[in-house]
């Protein structure tokens, strides 16, 4: 039985997504399994950007952004399962339900994103994405993406 869990810094990060700061929203996958689940961290430092304005004396960092780190998250999960395979694919984000806020991130706050493949039906796949912070989810949801075949 392999113990060891797949990682991801930074450099690979960047060589999946085409974000990149300030809207590069996943910092570190922990862990994943192609086809499963990946488990990835966004840190939020009191130098991010959103801080400057949302809001003065009290800054939260923006529901709007965690569900965009929580749709990268699911990204990379997506780009490390079917580039396994060696077919060139895009995956294309289309839709969101049941997104639901249940507590504030703050500058600090390390949030824990995990991601888990529902199911699969032609094209789409749905998703059911956790983000939190300090074992507290503070927002789930369910997203669906569209895999297609690349134009390279």
């Amino acid at each position: 039985m392999n113990f060891l869990k797949e990682t991801l810094n930074i450099k690979d990060i960047l060589s999946i997504l085409p974000h990149r700061y300030p809207f590069l929203m996943v910092d570190r996958v922990i862990d994943f399994k192609a086809f499963k689940y990946l488990r990835a961290i966004k840190n939020c430092t009191s130098s991010e950007t959103c801080f400057q304005g949302h809001f003065i004396n009290n800054p939260v960092f923006p529901g709007v952004l965690i569900v965009e780190s929580m749709a990268q998250a699911t990204a990379i999960l997506i780009y490390k399962s079917i580039n396994t395979l060696n077919i060139n694919k895009l995956c294309y984000f289309v839709g969101m339900d049941n997104v639901r806020f249940k507590k504030s991130v703050i500058p600090g706050d390390k949030i824990f994103i995990e991601v888990f493949i529902l199911k699969k039906h032609k094209k789409i796949i749905q998703f059911k994405i956790l983000a939190s912070v300090d074992a507290s989810i503070v927002c789930r949801s369910t997203m669906m993406f569209l895999i297609k075949n690349s134009c390279i």
